[in-house]
């Protein structure tokens, strides 16, 4: 993550922690080591002072063998940690200009392991980042750690207060009918509906031995108005602006009262106002908008918001990853938080299963050879954002515009920030976010790499700079 022979190039940031720590171990590691856990990962740097301009300088530890014996004994103690998810590797000595200093490299921990929380208490004990400091994290917060944590995912619970009257029938036969047009002579086409919500998983038995729905078939094929008794911040928006001077040309919202409220039905009315002339993007805009549904945390606050500009489709919902950005961009791995609405959506030919959404979409975006898409996680409350730019980059006219607002040297600070923020990035990445042509942005990277600041891995279109560890 860090090229300890240009130190001075960093600075203190959501994924990098400097501590002097001349008097030992302090306090503050752990609550540092909790955030990095629980966010997106870091490294704390022992040894290591924070100037007046806000640049790094180290300092020499005394004795920082002794200092990493008593590390792994507090962090292997129950009682202080309630996990310890880091290996030898991830504890090292530095020696910078004949200063020695300690690393400790914190991976964002699975989310089995979330929250990693201090002193027995997950409620008052755990902590996250933001920006350059920690903060002690909400009780709502912990809750969707300790959702996300659980084998079954939050939408497979049977709602056992609740009878199969919260369903909106006309939304269970359109999704019949769209089944049988998907999946011709399926050996549930003949049952009653009862039966056939069962099989589906969206009603199940509870212990009184009678069927209830289930939080899936709740939100799939439930009346608003019911939907909310379970999940009060339940609110599906999409607005839709043409014009810059327009308020809002056009809205869908799930509170209205002029439709059932769902998921499903929610699913079809967006679809339809995302039409292009060019059906492959029509269906990468399904396949965001599947992404957006079936990965929210209905649980959490401020509902789930889709807007649409002349040149940029916006996706938002409430959540955070529960896997890697960059293994979500990669493809091939699923971990969905509703896997129950997951499959309901598969049966109807909606959404991909082999977690290869997301990269469908980038690959698409990067066809047409538009911005490349951008991925936005943010924390209190947790929310991910996909932007969706819909307008060809501007390669030299832009980079010229750039050009007169800073140079070279303040252009490479901001791709190591950037690539300290997010892992690593591609050249089309790192040109949207700066505003550059892509030339220019392979120029800095390739720069970055001369320089044994990053490295890149891969090769082609699949190509992407990480910073060196």
């Amino acid at each position: 993550m860090i090229d300890f022979s240009n130190l001075e190039k960093y600075r203190e940031n959501n994924r990098i922690e400097a501590k002097k720590a001349l008097g030992g171990l302090p306090k503050s590691l752990w609550e540092t080591y909790s955030a990095f856990a629980n966010t997106l990962g870091g490294i704390i740097l022992l040894g290591v002072e924070e100037l007046a301009d806000k640049s790094l300088r180290s300092v020499n530890l005394p004795n920082p063998e002794k200092w990493i014996e008593e590390f792994w004994e507090i962090i292997n103690n129950p009682q202080k940690t309630s996990v310890n998810i880091l290996s030898g590797s991830n504890v090292t000595i530095e020696n910078i200009e004949g200063n020695r200093i300690i690393a400790i490299t914190i991976p964002r921990a699975q989310r089995y392991d979330r929250p990693v929380y201090l002193e027995g208490n997950p409620l008052t004990g755990t902590y996250r980042r933001d920006g350059e400091g920690d903060y002690k994290c909400t009780k709502e917060e912990v809750q969707a750690m300790l959702r996300d944590a659980a084998l079954k995912t939050q939408d497979m619970a049977v709602l056992d207060k609740m009878d199969m009257a919260v369903f909106d029938y006309d939304s269970v036969h359109r999704y019949r009918t769209r089944m049988k047009s998907c999946r011709p002579c399926h050996v549930w086409e003949q049952e009653e509906d009862a039966a056939f919500l069962y099989k589906l998983g969206a009603v199940g038995r509870s212990e009184d031995g009678k069927m209830h729905p289930t939080a899936a078939g709740l939100l799939m094929f439930g009346c608003e108005y019911e939907i909310v008794k379970e999940f009060p911040g339940y609110f599906l928006d999409y607005q839709e602006h043409m014009e810059e001077d327009a308020y809002c040309m056009d809205r869908i919202l799930s509170s209205c009262g002029e439709w059932s409220g769902n998921v499903y039905d929610f699913y079809f009315k967006v679809y339809d106002r995302l039409a292009q002339e060019d059906a492959m993007v029509h269906k990468a805009l399904g396949e965001a908008l599947a992404n957006c549904l079936i990965n929210a945390d209905y649980y959490g606050r401020q509902g789930l918001v889709i807007t649409r500009k002349r040149d940029r489709i916006t996706f938002s919902n409430p959540g955070s990853f529960r896997i890697a950005i960059e293994a979500a961009k990669s493809g091939g791995i699923s971990d969905p938080r509703n896997s129950a609405l997951t499959k309901m959506f598969h049966l109807v030919d909606i959404g991909e299963r082999a977690g290869n959404g997301l990269l469908n979409i980038y690959n698409m975006w990067n066809k047409q050879g538009w911005k490349a898409p951008v991925i936005q996680q943010s924390f209190k409350p947790e929310r991910i954002t996909l932007s969706l730019a819909m307008e060809k980059t501007k390669g030299k006219e832009q980079a010229a515009g750039a050009g007169k607002k800073t140079n070279g040297r303040y252009q490479q600070e901001m791709v190591i920030a950037y690539l300290t923020e997010h892992i690593s990035a591609g050249d089309s990445e790192i040109a949207a976010i700066l505003h550059i042509s892509a030339k220019r942005a392979a120029e800095l990277l390739k720069e970055l790499v001369y320089q044994d600041i990053a490295v890149v891995v891969g090769s082609g279109r699949s190509r992407i700079y990480k910073l060196k560890s």
